[in-house]
């Protein structure tokens, strides 16, 4: 399906079609990526970079250019340091090609430039989302499917567009078998209460590895707790990864559902899903599949790996809060019964007998996020100006440099070491709370996360109860890596106490 053309469609009526701007500056259409882009080259060494070669974001207009990082003490290492390459090969990437387009970057905090390492948590938007859902709300504002209307068929094709957009993001073999949700959390409620309460009874197990966001915990609690299953948690290993024999060993004919984070939210790990599914497709269990960590830094396809459910959410995709995308198999889909009732989900309603629109209608009662899905279509337009192996590529040589920039730090501890991982850095630090260790960060301007990350089990598997969090996107430089460990460098020279919040 060809996506329209957001702006031509959503231009008024009256205003005559814009005369053509430099790729630069239209919107919403999404800028291509450059066929060359030379990354400056980063220092051997992390902790002492040379000020000449630390990446400078350009400046938009009225906002403060992005200053060179402060230096870093340096700190004897063995053998060459991780580093990024020198520059990136034609169709390659570079963090300032994204840089550009996110409007927020820009800002100042705390009278200095923000330094976005909370990636984890939400991502920022482009312009490009930014454009396309005041120009929606500007020009094409309608309800959808029921409308006879021009507009009403222009915010309809709009919002399926997204779903087609949605569908070949994943890998899905057809938009039909795509559905919209809130977010990742209100997607595995969806699976445990449309499909859940149908097949689970007494006795049934769910298998739960323990590095699992709360979302992927607590739906199958209280699910467990109407229908008598249980919830089996699946132990990890020392370096944060899912324990494979333990969980071979916990599978069984009791077994009717495995759930696993395609990348962990506070440890970074991707765990082997595809041999996951397959191992558990054996004993006829399905396989739901939390990607709310992974759509952003990874190429997804769920069809190789065997997911009957996908979850993901739009606020973690450069896409707005609020709006999110459920994939299940049609063997999934015609498992499941409607989990919200109303308009939009039905075919014919009468006090005698209700009948339900087809599957993936059935399960969008009510009006959608039409809007959210504008900026969802909006924001995967823009990642697809970039090559999605490229910044595969980048973010892992970003995410081993900041490694061994963080291990120059005296007192700070990396938890998690797992072989395969994404660019998610939890960590410790020697005298100073989380807490204290991101307030000091925030008066620098660089936001991180601090607390138990929703993902209490994993930390208790370190014997933490909290930790702080750097998480890591394509648009974020090693600059800004450096700028992290100088402020964690002077927070150290500070002393125990320094960081805490006043009042």
């Amino acid at each position: 399906m060809t996506i329209p053309d957001l702006g031509a469609l959503l231009r008024s009526p009256e205003q005559p079609p814009p005369a053509p701007v430099p790729a630069e500056t239209a919107a919403p259409a999404v800028p291509a990526a450059p066929a060359t882009v030379a990354v400056p080259e980063v220092p051997a060494v992390p902790g002492v970079p040379a000020a000449e070669t630390v990446p400078t974001a350009p400046a938009m207009p009225g906002a403060p250019a992005t200053p060179t990082a402060p230096a870093v003490p340096a700190t004897p290492t063995t053998g060459d340091a991780a580093g990024l390459p020198a520059a990136t090969p034609p169709g390659g990437f570079s963090p300032e090609a994204a840089r550009k387009d996110v409007p927020i970057l820009h800002r100042t905090v705390n009278g200095h430039p923000l330094v976005w390492l909370d990636n984890g948590a939400t991502t920022q938007k482009p312009r490009q989302v930014i454009e396309a859902v005041s120009a929606y709300y500007s020009a094409a504002n309608s309800n959808i499917h029921r409308g006879a209307h021009t507009m009403a068929r222009e915010a309809t094709e709009l919002y399926e567009a997204g779903r087609a957009a949605v569908a070949q993001l994943l890998g899905a073999p057809s938009p039909d078998t795509i559905m919209f949700v809130r977010g990742t959390t209100e997607a595995i409620n969806l699976v445990a209460q449309s499909w859940g309460r149908r097949h689970l009874g007494p006795g049934d197990e769910i298998l739960v590895p323990v590095l699992e966001h709360h979302s992927n915990i607590v739906p199958w609690q209280l699910l467990a707790d109407e229908t008598r299953a249980r919830v089996v948690p699946v132990p990890l290993t020392p370096d944060g990864a899912i324990d494979q024999d333990a969980y071979a060993d916990l599978l069984s004919a009791r077994t009717q559902l495995v759930v696993v984070s395609q990348a962990s939210n506070v440890l970074g790990t991707v765990p082997p899903v595809r041999e996951m599914a397959a191992l558990a497709h054996r004993y006829d269990a399905k396989v739901l599949v939390d990607g709310a960590q992974a759509v952003a830094h990874m190429p997804v396809d769920v069809q190789d790996l065997g997911a009957d459910f996908y979850a993901f959410s739009g606020h973690k995709l450069f896409a707005p809060t609020g709006i999110g995308a459920l994939f299940a198999t049609p063997e999934a889909m015609a498992a499941m019964r409607p989990w919200q009732g109303g308009g939009n989900m039905i075919d014919s309603v009468s006090f005698e007998r209700t009948t339900f629109a087809p599957m993936p209608h059935m399960m969008e009662a009510g009006t959608g996020h039409i809007s959210g899905v504008v900026g969802l279509l909006a924001a995967i337009d823009w990642l697809r100006g970039f090559d999605k192996e490229a910044v595969a590529a980048y973010e892992r040589a970003l995410m081993s440099y900041a490694q061994t920039a963080l291990a120059t730090v005296p007192g700070v501890e990396v938890i998690g070491s797992a072989a395969e991982r994404i660019a998610v850095l939890t960590f410790t630090m020697a005298g100073h709370d989380p807490a204290s260790v991101a307030n000091w960060l925030d008066k620098d301007g660089i936001a991180v996360r601090a607390g138990h990350h929703c993902a209490q089990p994993a930390l208790a598997h370190y014997g933490l109860e909290s930790a702080a969090r750097a998480s890591l996107a394509l648009y974020n430089t090693s600059g800004e890596v450096d700028q992290l460990v100088a402020s964690l460098r002077r927070l150290e020279q500070a002393g125990p106490g320094a960081g805490a919040a006043e009042g």
